[in-house]
């Protein structure tokens, strides 16, 4: 018996060693998310229905002054605001009979009111996740700095791209494909998302500037959390004699000037990162459905709650990106018909509106029976 209870509620069981640090990361994200759209849209005067951490049967919930139905559902794999005037809790136009609505519901209903306010509401949310990241790094650079080190080359390993294009050791990083890197991080970031693409470096050398080319080849390496991730490597390392590293303190401000610019890495690479997997140029399994986070959230949980909070930042600005997809049901779905009713001076018709939806769904659908198809058989 006390065996089957430690595996229950023991610290490495997996309710507590995963099950909760997964609802807890994902529930920190989905309501940061839906605060965006909750406040913007209450800003902008649009009343709201519902405001659901969860999906399906509600467990707990209160009714606010204003109406607004505070609950907690029962799925915790996402979460929602129903504003007034909406058919469901993606938003959608389609089916909304605007002529049953008496005049003083209209004024606070979410169709009719201007565009510019629909869509500062939709983009609120996505916005709100990139905040999270950015407050979240922001308090870890003032906390605790960032280790650098110079961009100088210590080691060339036999074999690798990098010998074949003429590095040697000694070498001082000056540029990647034409971007100026000063810490020999700048370098890896740059090239870990360029797996076979043939690169451009200047690099001095003996006080001049030599142009070389290298590809990155795939290597597979163990994160700090312990998983199998492929990253493109040229094959060159550096060490502590050669590169110096040092930990550079920050304030306040400078924190945050660190956190925007490390969002700005993080959204680019998530950027590249999907160019090139539809494109059929990443591995699949890079992709992460619901059973990987919640592995990562147990790994995380198990190295303390700082990795976890970290684990958190990193959930965010994915999930705040992947909403700017432009499909519906997704936010960026919406932002899209936004925009060509502003470009058109009218909404688009509701008609295609409905088709956009079926077909977006179903592809999302797709998406997440992917994702979850790649945790639980494929990877």
């Amino acid at each position: 018996m006390s065996d089957i209870l430690s595996q229950l509620f023991g610290s490495n069981s997996l309710l507590l060693g995963t099950l909760i640090p997964f609802v807890f990361v994902l529930s920190v994200v989905v309501f940061v998310h839906e605060m965006g759209h909750y406040l913007v849209g209450r800003w902008c005067g649009i009343g709201v229905q519902a405001f659901s951490i969860g999906f399906g049967p509600e467990l707990i919930g209160y009714t606010a002054k204003s109406g607004t139905r505070w609950k907690l559902s029962a799925i915790p794999l996402g979460g929602y605001v129903k504003f007034a005037g909406d058919e469901s809790v993606t938003s959608s136009p389609v089916g909304v009979d605007h002529a049953q609505m008496s005049e003083e519901y209209r004024k606070t209903a979410f169709h009719t009111q201007p565009v510019w306010k629909r869509a500062a509401t939709v983009f609120a949310g996505p916005a709100f996740n990139i905040l999270l990241t950015i407050a979240i790094l922001s308090v870890f650079f003032n906390m605790y700095g960032r280790t650098i080190a110079d961009p100088l080359v210590a080691e060339v390993t036999i074999g690798s791209p990098a010998e074949a294009a003429g590095f040697k050791a000694g070498d001082r990083f000056i540029s990647v494909e034409g971007s100026k890197v000063t810490t020999f991080a700048d370098v890896q970031r740059i090239v870990s998302g360029r797996t076979g693409d043939a690169l451009k470096f200047v690099v001095e050398r003996g006080g001049r500037e030599v142009e070389l080319e290298a590809t990155p080849v795939a290597s597979e390496q163990t994160d700090p959390l312990g998983n199998q991730i492929k990253i493109g490597v040229i094959g060159v390392k550096t060490t502590n004699e050669v590169a110096q590293f040092r930990r550079i303190e920050y304030g306040p401000l400078e924190s945050v000037g660190q956190a925007v610019k490390e969002t700005g890495h993080i959204i680019s690479r998530t950027g590249e990162f999907f160019s090139r997997f539809f494109a059929g140029r990443e591995d699949k399994c890079q992709l992460g459905g619901p059973v990987k986070i919640a592995n990562m959230a147990g790994q995380a949980a198990s190295l303390g709650f700082e990795w976890l909070v970290q684990l958190t930042a990193m959930l965010s600005i994915g999930i705040g990106l992947l909403n700017l997809f432009p499909l519906p049901p997704l936010d960026g779905g919406h932002l899209v018909f936004y925009a060509a009713e502003a470009v058109l001076g009218k909404p688009v018709p509701e008609k295609v509106q409905e088709l956009f939806y079926k077909a977006g769904f179903l592809l999302v659908m797709g998406f997440m029976a992917f994702v979850l198809f790649n945790d639980v058989f494929a990877c």
